[in-house]
């Protein structure tokens, strides 16, 4: 193509960074309201919050880590975090590898606990963000998108001067939260490039790929029974599901995002369980028996007179489940077998990574790499 006529997506990409320089010049250095269209309004709060806590768009910007015991502390809390995302910061890394991005897993409070891809550690503004660690929330390094995910709580994706600091402007990403069984913010998933073309489509797949992590996290909760929900005319058995932890009376112990947002009532977090009963027009015991008919597909009424369709799966039943079914997935391997098996040992240990890996003879480093390893 002729230099001389730049492509419609180049002209884009200038009119963007020239309205995000705009929308600098207006907030942070003459005091005035952004015009509407220039950012997004969560970029706009996000540079506002760190203008209120004291934070200079020209500061340096070091890029600390906590220190080694809360590092410790920090990686045997979110042990069940990591291990649920690992495969999917695998399949991440494949999805962008040509692109010059790579993933980053963060704890609720933005701290790195993990990172996968195509990472150039001999470039300082790759090697330092993705080292384990790192505090990479809003309060110290400004608007990203870790930081700006986890004050907003929904998917962002942000180019280049959007980030509030100069240093961090070489940067763009996209940021999604994740969510536990119980409805908390747990973390967030985040791509970065350093220098990349924009590439905005990748916050459509950190939403999907932030959806099978907290899937993830549903299926390794302790339960008796697992309902998987969908409205009547969806095939069950994706990540669209909605998904419900049962224990043996029929109390919800977890729920994912998409049966939050299915069903009405759930407990929020810090709150009392909800039963099942309350959820639905039905016994809950009826779901028990509906689950020794594996497979078959059972309506569930919501108090609001709307149903849903289910499948009610003992939890004995799971790996069946998923060798039967026909849009349920591949059938588990070996290799997750002793994914199980060493989730056991955790689970048995407390929580306690170190006791668990010392249990089954391994190194706290190996266990989590047996985790993620034998996950994908």
């Amino acid at each position: 193509m002729n230099a001389a006529h730049p492509s419609p997506n180049a002209n884009a990409s200038s009119s963007r960074l020239a309205r995000i320089a705009q929308a600098r010049q207006s907030l942070m250095l003459d005091g005035r309201s952004i015009t509407p269209g220039w950012v997004a309004p969560w970029v706009e709060r996000s540079w506002q919050r760190c203008l209120n806590s004291g934070l200079q768009p020209g500061s340096h910007v070091s890029f600390a880590q906590v220190t080694a015991p809360m590092l410790r502390y920090t990686l045997e809390a979110n042990h069940s975090l990591i291990a649920a995302a690992q495969p999917m910061l695998k399949n991440l890394a494949r999805a962008i590898v040509n692109t010059r991005y790579f993933a980053i897993l963060t704890n609720a409070d933005g701290v790195v606990v993990d990172a996968c891809g195509a990472i150039d550690h001999a470039d300082p503004r790759a090697h330092l963000i993705t080292r384990v660690g790192t505090d990479l929330s809003e309060r110290s390094i400004g608007t990203t998108a870790i930081g700006t995910a986890l004050s907003e709580l929904q998917p962002v994706w942000l180019h280049r001067g959007e980030h509030f600091f100069d240093q961090t402007s070489v940067y763009s990403c996209a940021g999604a939260p994740l969510f536990g069984p119980d409805g908390a913010c747990v973390g967030m998933l985040d791509v970065t490039g350093v220098d990349a073309q924009e590439r905005p489509e990748l916050k459509h797949l950190v939403m999907q790929s932030a959806s099978k992590i907290e899937n993830a996290l549903i299926t390794a909760l302790p339960h008796a029974l697992m309902l998987r929900l969908n409205w009547p005319g969806h095939a069950l058995g994706s990540d669209a599901d909605g998904m419900l932890c049962l224990d043996f009376e029929g109390w919800i112990t977890g729920a994912n995002p998409v049966a939050r947002q299915m069903v009405p009532g759930l407990a929020a977090p810090g709150h009392p369980p909800m039963h099942v009963s309350d959820a639905f027009g039905m016994p809950f015991e009826l779901l028990f028996d509906a689950a020794k008919r594996p497979g078959k597909l059972i309506e569930l009424p919501l108090w609001s007179g709307l149903r849903l369709q289910a499948q009610a799966i003992h939890r004995d039943d799971e790996a069946h489940a998923l060798k039967a079914g026909a849009s349920a997935g591949p059938a588990l391997a070996l290799r997750e077998v002793e994914a199980a098996m060493i989730r056991k040992a955790v689970d048995e240990a407390r929580g306690n990574v170190g006791q668990a890996a010392r249990a089954l003879g391994i190194s706290r480093a190996t266990l989590y790499r047996k985790l993620g390893q034998k996950s994908s």
